[in-house]
């Protein structure tokens, strides 16, 4: 009687456990920046990219775009890029949002946002139902981890490791 267990499966066909795997997602975003610039996440591969879905109103994302502007100022050069994401319904909200932001911060610290709704936007990240949500995204654009909700300090950590 023979079993049939993971380890024989493997020894029997390691061809079939690969089978089994489900292939990993590769994340996709096109759209247009509030600049008016085409943006791509193909222009960013090679990259870490943290992908934040946030509202103008939502003060945990606020806290959140605040600690992962410094993060992206100090790490700019260390492919890693920082890539909003608004999900505001009102188009106003994120030109009230934009207009703040050129204020507040210099050039080099101002990361490429789109607006979700904007006609010609498209992505595969799906439904985002909790304000913030971030996708940090390995350099082939696969996820690497998602947090819904406040970035927490092992998440920093997390982050950080991923750009070694």
């Amino acid at each position: 009687m023979q079993s049939t267990t993971l380890a024989g499966l493997m020894m029997a066909s390691p061809f079939a456990l690969a089978q089994a795997k489900p292939d990993a997602l590769t994340y996709k975003l096109q759209g247009t920046d509030i600049a008016g610039k085409k943006l791509d996440l193909n222009h960013f591969s090679g990259r870490t990219v943290l992908v934040s879905f946030f509202t103008f109103d939502c003060d945990l994302c606020s806290h959140d775009l605040k600690l992962m502007r410094e993060f992206y100022v100090s790490n700019a050069k260390k492919k890693f890029v920082l890539l909003g994401v608004n999900i505001d319904q009102n188009k106003k909200d994120l030109d009230e949002y934009n207009d703040i932001t050129t204020h507040a911060y210099p050039k080099d610290q101002r990361f490429p946002t789109v607006w979700r709704n904007a006609p010609g936007h498209s992505d595969n990240f799906g439904k985002i139902v909790t304000q913030p949500t971030h996708f940090v995204l390995d350099p082939k654009h696969q996820l690497a981890f998602k947090r819904e909700g406040t970035f927490q300090p092992g998440d920093w950590d997390k982050l950080w490791l991923s750009l070694e």
